[in-house]
């Protein structure tokens, strides 16, 4: 159990860091109320599944080439910048509290898991951590811990989204239109920086 809350603690502390996904909820949340917000860190939950299962399966090298690299450098890039330009042309629309006018719960759900796949960052972290986790796991103490200490990750994973989602629909209940237009002019920003980055180090990967 120990080493459960050791895990479950790791996955909160890979989730906390600001990062396209948080900027995302918080955006879509102080529009749209909690279950956008929450939709948008299941929907990134379920590509870091698709990850795990990749390295478990032994696919790990694929992600790993120089190909695959640039390929989800240069698209995160086009995901993040499209998504950060749309938050910023829609502030003017943006929904006073109280009122309905919602995206479908797909389109939250579809943009966590696409940005969240197209992050070549989050490769890194499952390449990395959860590829020495796994190797240590499977050599200590077999495939049932190494589905304990998963399972952990994403319990710490899923506690963060709840409580991000939380934090993201409370300026939805409680927050003016300044308030929340001024949370998405942050989150726009913020994705529309990450999405540069992304463009440096698809730009760094063709000139090697």
């Amino acid at each position: 159990m120990n080493a459960f809350f050791t895990y479950m603690i790791l996955g909160i502390s890979l989730s906390a860091p600001i990062g396209p996904i948080n900027a995302a909820q918080l955006d879509r949340g102080a529009r749209y109320g909690f279950t956008h917000a929450w939709l948008i860190g299941l929907g990134a939950m379920c590509a870091d599944l698709v990850y795990m299962l990749l390295i478990y399966f032994g696919l790990a090298h694929f992600l790993s080439t120089p190909f695959m690299k640039t390929f989800l450098w240069m698209f995160g890039c086009f995901v993040l910048m499209y998504i950060g330009i749309e938050t910023l042309q829609n502030i003017k629309k943006m929904p006073r509290p109280g009122t309905r006018n919602d995206p479908s719960t797909i389109s939250s759900f579809r943009s966590g898991f696409v940005m969240a796949l197209l992050n070549p960052l989050n490769i890194l972290f499952w390449l990395g951590i959860y590829g020495s986790i796994l190797a240590e796991s499977m050599h200590k103490h077999g495939i049932s811990q190494v589905l304990w200490n998963s399972l952990g990750i994403f319990a710490g994973i899923l506690l963060w989204d709840v409580v991000m989602a939380a934090l993201a629909s409370s300026f939805h209940k409680f927050g003016n239109r300044t308030t929340l237009q001024t949370i998405s002019v942050l989150a726009g920003l913020s994705l529309i920086g990450f999405g540069m980055y992304f463009g440096y180090q698809a730009f760094v990967q063709l000139t090697r």
